[in-house]
């Protein structure tokens, strides 16, 4: 999948350009708004970046899950070679892995709850100036929906476009909104 950033200085015509690409196809849970607005952002129908979304806790947990897969290999490996699990067992050092990758899964999460998202970083200054930036998660499909759209809206500037990999997540999160409509 792609992601593409579009930035405005106008709140109302985002909204528009959210509306229209639902219209044209383009699921809500693909589409959301980066604003330092908040109250704004409120006073609108858009789809607004979570609060946690905001800061770098998803990456840099994923980053501590690494460090952790590894720290718990060095535990059970040094384990094994020095031969104390044949002589204690294997249940305390099992034990100490599960906790070496939990402990620094969580504090890898806990640092980037206090950085900003590795993803958003380059657009600070733009929202600190008081832009707002619209992304969406396309599909190759939805990528010629979007291009639609957006010429139909020439004051949204371009802001960029990244590879992710969020296809599977986009899936869950049309079909649960689906589900619940249909529920």
């Amino acid at each position: 999948m792609k992601r593409f950033y579009y930035m405005s200085d106008d709140l109302d015509n985002l909204e528009r350009v959210e509306h229209d690409l639902e219209a044209g196809g383009i699921a809500r849970p693909q589409i959301y708004l980066l604003s330092n607005d908040d109250v704004g952002v409120e006073a609108h129908d858009v789809n607004p970046v979570a609060s946690f979304l905001r800061t770098d806790v998803i990456h840099a947990g994923e980053i501590g899950a690494v460090l952790g897969a590894i720290a718990a290999s060095v535990v059970l490996l040094v384990s094994h070679l020095s031969g104390i699990a044949a002589q204690v067992g294997w249940v305390p050092f099992i034990f100490l892995a599960i906790v070496a990758f939990g402990f620094t899964t969580w504090e890898a999460g806990f640092i980037g709850m206090q950085a900003p998202n590795s993803h958003f970083r380059r657009f600070e200054q733009a929202l600190k100036a008081g832009k707002h930036v619209l992304f969406v998660e396309t599909s190759p499909d939805d990528e010629k929906r979007l291009k639609k759209v957006i010429r139909e809206h020439p004051e949204v500037e371009r802001a960029g476009t990244e590879v992710t990999h969020t296809g599977a997540l986009m899936m869950l999160l049309r079909n649960w909104d689906k589900f619940r409509k249909w529920a």
